[in-house]
């Protein structure tokens, strides 16, 4: 907005100079020619005249007046003869000497050629022709068309600058607007904006800021809710488990043993379920601004964590890529990468076959940074993947019997938080392909 603020300032005061100073200089101009026209045939009708009078010292007084003014030529009468050169006979000749008129001849139909030539009759069927040089004229032509052009040029500079600053000025409220609005979809609910400018964008400002602050209210107090239910929800659980734990201990019927172990069983599921919801619930309800973060740092510490996980069934955890910087960072918010990490690699070393090998694989692609995990596992057929993102969907043998249905939930909610997608795909060598794309950071280079 501000480039098109500033070449409508240029294109106004550009228009102005081409009305009032472009006419100024032709006016100067034709005035130049006028001028210079006038004074020549002045001349040369006074020549004329001492030509046509007949006496000694007219015809003397010619003669110095010629050789002082420069290219005079005259046709000699009965009794004059200024020694001058002779014109040559052409039609303006023959038409000042036969008709009795004088001709002017600027040598060019644009603006003039090198020397004006006027041809004016004397009597005694004689004339007088002047030869005048125009080079004096076109130096004054420069000189009035460059000032002006030079003035012109300044003036738009100055058009310029002013525009800027105006521009500037009239932008700050929208620029501050912007600024609120792209913190506000980085995930910072306490962006405000300044109430300033025009009515008009106070109006807005005043209209964003109390919609952020709805919102704002709006996502605390599901966090309350989040953290009031973690409480509420896993006490009276773990109670039931310990009373369930005690009934198993003080009985010595079989078919109680076997009864109590079935509830416990469903209570270690309810917890698990529970456990799922709230992260799940936590990963809605906490907008977090994106940052930059170093994503090999947080690669190499998750998979430091899980390699001895993996080491107890014999699975390698492997990494690898082809990155222009070798230590991409990338915007997310804190600790979304380290849970999207753990809900992936949890479920590829569910699913690897003892012996087996995950690769995790970080790429550099133009403005983004892909994150892959690769597993032996048995794949997805098209229609699992498309209903592998969906709350409590597990497929039929891919997650164990420890699994919520709710991982990739998780990590598809945080990673769309971040701005980023996460897909999936077969991998190459059998298996599944879990993609994860990233928006890279500016200081990345990514």
């Amino acid at each position: 907005m501000n480039r098109q603020l500033i070449r409508s300032y240029i294109l106004l005061v550009a228009v102005a100079i081409l009305l009032f100073t472009v006419p100024v200089a032709f006016t100067l101009t034709d005035q130049l020619r006028d001028d210079t026209e006038s004074s020549v045939k002045r001349e040369a009708n006074t020549m004329a005249f001492l030509l046509g009078n007949g006496d000694r010292a007219s015809c003397d007084a010619l003669t110095e007046v010629a050789k002082a003014y420069g290219n005079v030529q005259a046709t000699p009468t009965a009794h004059c003869d200024p020694r001058l050169e002779a014109p040559t006979a052409d039609a303006a000749l023959r038409r000042a000497v036969e008709k009795n008129e004088p001709t002017t001849d600027w040598g060019s139909d644009f603006v003039w050629g090198k020397h004006l030539t006027v041809t004016v009759p004397a009597e005694g069927d004689a004339a007088v022709r002047i030869v005048y040089s125009t080079s004096d004229m076109t130096t004054r032509l420069w000189q009035i068309w460059g000032f002006r052009a030079a003035l012109a040029v300044l003036v738009l500079a100055a058009a310029a600058a002013i525009g800027a600053f105006a521009a500037r000025r009239i932008t700050a409220p929208l620029r501050a607007l912007n600024s609120m609005a792209s913190r506000f979809g980085d995930g910072d609910l306490t962006a405000r904006s300044p109430v300033t400018g025009p009515p008009e964008t106070q109006t807005l400002a005043r209209t964003l800021n109390q919609g952020a602050e709805r919102l704002d209210t709006l996502v605390a107090s599901q966090r309350i809710f989040v953290a009031d239910a973690s409480h509420q929800l896993r006490t009276p659980l773990t109670a039931l488990r310990l009373s369930l734990d005690n009934i198993a201990d003080g009985t010595d019927d079989e078919s109680v043993r076997e009864d109590v172990e079935q509830a416990t069983a469903e209570v270690v599921r309810m917890s698990r379920l529970v456990t799922g919801l709230l992260v799940l619930a936590r990963a809605e309800a906490k907008v977090t601004a994106a940052e930059p973060l170093a994503l090999r740092d947080i690669v190499d510490e998750r998979l430091t964590v899980w390699r001895p996980a993996a080491d107890e069934r014999g699975v390698t955890i492997a990494l690898r890529g082809s990155v222009v910087d070798d230590r991409p960072s990338v915007l997310a918010g804190p600790g979304h990468l380290d849970q999207v990490l753990d809900n992936v690699l949890s479920n590829a070393l569910e699913v690897s076959p003892d012996g087996g090998r995950i690769t995790v694989e970080v790429e550099s692609r133009a403005d983004t940074v892909v994150l892959s995990v690769l597993d032996e596992g048995p794949g997805m057929s098209d229609a699992d993947k498309s209903r592998a993102f969906d709350r409590f969907w597990r497929g039929q043998g891919l997650t164990g019997r420890s699994g919520s249905g709710l991982g990739l939930a998780v990590v598809k909610q945080l990673v769309t938080d971040d701005g980023g997608t996460v897909t999936l795909a077969d991998a190459p060598g059998g298996g599944l392909k879990v993609e994860i794309s990233l928006r890279a950071s500016p200081r990345s280079g990514g």
